[in-house]
């Protein structure tokens, strides 16, 4: 037993290591909730006070040189590895399509259903998050293409960063808003010619709104150095004329075609 196996009944220090030990393991077995009872405790046989009693045990027992006698099938039992199990009322456990790995709850699962833990997360690429502007600039998409097509592209709802007083903008998967546009225009090729085509109307109208604002500047400096002549006609007559059979007098101006019609009393 134990007190025999010592000299002077002091224990050495590997000996108090591995009392430590054995404890945290049955402390760890009895957590797990281990059903098990190795011992088979038979009734007193006369044992006194101060001695100790030995367990008949149906299988090997091994002295822990803890003060205590230890079965081998449990001390077996306690060195097995156990993986934990998911705790209750967390959900199914989910296995990552990047690691393989089991994770229970993660920010792209919860947000947008795509099944990657928070691990394996790409926030600049493979899982980049896009406004809807974007969406629609890049990927020539319409509002009804992100929200009244089926299904409708999952968001989530953050504040502008620019200026809160904005309101807030949606963010969208950028691989789900590409995917969407596939679905729409049928092609990378057809997308590109698209956005080309886009691309040339813009210039075109940029070029139209340019000359315009250039003939307005035209107009606008010609408008500047002509000056309209605000100053009074004054006529010279010249001589005057009488008709005979009106019985009327006529003068005409020298510099322009008015003539004058008066009679004489």
């Amino acid at each position: 037993m134990a007190d025999e196996s010592n000299d002077g009944g002091k224990l050495t220090e590997a000996q108090k290591a591995r009392i430590e030990r054995n404890k945290q393991k049955a402390l760890s077995l009895r957590q797990s909730r281990v059903t098990t009872q190795p011992y088979n405790v038979p009734k007193s046989t006369g044992a006194s006070r101060g001695t100790k009693q030995s367990f008949k045990a149906s299988n090997i027992t091994v002295d822990t040189h803890g003060g205590f006698m230890l079965d081998e099938e449990l001390e077996q039992e306690i060195f097995k590895v156990v993986k934990p199990s998911a705790p209750a009322g967390l959900g199914d456990v989910m296995l990552c399509d990047e690691c393989h790995k089991q994770y229970i709850e993660s920010y792209m699962y919860t947000h947008f259903s795509v099944n990657v833990c928070d691990g394996c997360r790409d926030r600049d690429d493979k899982h980049k998050l896009i406004t809807k502007t974007d969406g629609r600039n890049t990927y020539l998409l319409k509002d009804e293409d992100f929200d009244k097509r089926e299904p409708p592209l999952k968001f989530i709802i953050r504040k502008n960063p620019h200026n809160p007083r904005w309101g807030e903008m949606k963010l969208y998967l950028e691989s789900e808003v590409r995917k969407r546009a596939l679905e729409v225009w049928g092609s990378e090729e057809k997308i590109e010619e698209a956005r080309e085509t886009r691309m040339e109307n813009q210039q075109k109208l940029k070029q139209k709104k340019f000359d315009k604002k250039v003939k307005d500047l035209r107009n606008a400096v010609r408008s500047s150095l002509w000056t309209k002549d605000i100053s009074t006609h004054e006529h010279s007559y010249g001589e005057e004329t009488y008709d005979e059979e009106e019985d009327m007098y006529s003068k005409s101006c020298t510099s322009c075609s008015h003539t004058l019609t008066y009679e004489k009393m």
